[in-house]
């Protein structure tokens, strides 16, 4: 059956290269990508309507063209990006809200795809060692992306169960890493010294940038309806990943996190919100079988590899590398025993 898919957030890297992803697909007839800016990059045979998601009018939009199946990538989870944290909200809730509702007028929709995060589950001291898609959380997030993903799924099961006849797919995704990514996290592992949280590795995953977008892809082609996690295989702690960066680790204390995390927003050079300290204080960790067993899906990049290949393409390996970590432990080992290196 050809589709005509509507796509939201066009404009960023990750929307712009799902709806080329859809306009090559045989089965896809038509592309609609929408944005309140045009999109930078080509959209190939994708045809773009400036229009917010916030207004009304996104209802004609999708009714005039009879779209039948939609896929929610508005979501923004930095404040910075969105204008400030009262602009970002607006986008995230009253933006999902107006398209929910203009989806359940028109009788066109069939399927709805919503991409969300694992942050529905929090940060917690308390956290299981892996949250699997029944699970709550153990800390419900009081503010940020965190609580504005929150809402949006709750609106998303209230439309599921007024439009029972939508075929609705919720993903739930881990980090993005890779070459095209752009946020807060990579923007944390690019500082020349990273600070952390004095007491604490944060477990960290990630699912590479191909792999979202091979699932988002399948979720809009295929039925695949549910709730999904969606995350390379694997835990990789943040002292690791810090060391695999080739980055300094600075560890603060608690009490002056914030106060590093302010200066650091300040300066423009990353955007750290609390609920992103939480994170990497603690981290978090998903299961996937369901992923696996139910969508049909296999993830072909691990969390260590997503990150590998972010920190390769951004040329990041510039300040401890391998050889010289193993320089310093031939030095050490040479005072211990009393050889020098170059000794026999």
């Amino acid at each position: 059956m050809s589709r005509v898919v509507l796509v939201t957030g066009v404009a960023r890297y990750l929307g712009g290269r799902l709806a080329r992803m859809l306009a090559d697909d045989p089965t896809v007839e038509r592309v609609i990508g929408v944005d309140v800016v045009h999109p930078e990059g080509d959209l190939g045979r994708t045809e773009f309507v400036r229009a917010d998601i916030r207004n009304p009018v996104i209802a004609k939009v999708i009714a005039s063209a009879e779209v039948d199946t939609v896929v929610h990538m508005s979501v923004i989870a930095t404040p910075l990006t969105a204008g400030g944290r009262s602009s970002m909200k607006e986008i995230n809730v009253i933006g999902t809200m107006q398209l929910l509702a203009a989806c359940q007028k028109a009788p066109s929709v069939e399927k709805l795809v919503v991409k969300s995060s694992t942050t529905v589950y929090g940060s917690s001291p308390r956290d299981p060692a892996l949250f699997t898609e029944d699970m709550e959380p153990r800390s419900l997030p009081r503010s940020g992306y965190a609580k504005d993903v929150v809402e949006i799924e709750g609106y998303v099961r209230g439309f599921a169960r007024r439009r029972p006849d939508v075929t609705v797919t919720t993903l739930r995704f881990a980090n993005f890493m890779g070459p095209g990514i752009e946020s807060p996290l990579t923007a944390y592992f690019s500082l020349p010294v990273v600070p952390t949280v004095l007491g604490y590795d944060a477990r960290l995953q990630f699912v590479h940038e191909d792999d979202g977008l091979e699932v988002l892809r399948r979720a809009t082609v295929e039925d695949r309806p549910g709730t999904f996690n969606v995350a390379g295989a694997g835990i990789l702690m943040l002292s690791q990943a810090v060391r695999r960066s080739g980055r300094l680790m600075a560890p603060v204390p608690s009490p002056a996190v914030t106060l590093v995390a302010q200066a650091v927003r300040r300066a423009g050079v990353a955007d750290f919100s609390p609920e992103q300290i939480r994170f990497l204080t603690y981290g978090r960790g998903v299961d996937t079988g369901r992923l696996r067993r139910e969508f049909g899906y296999h993830p072909k990049w691990a969390t260590v590899d997503a990150f590998d290949d972010f920190v390769q393409t951004n040329g990041l390996r510039g300040y401890i590398t391998p050889e010289r970590v193993g320089s310093v432990e031939r030095e050490l080992a040479g005072l211990l025993t009393g050889k020098r290196p170059g000794d026999a």
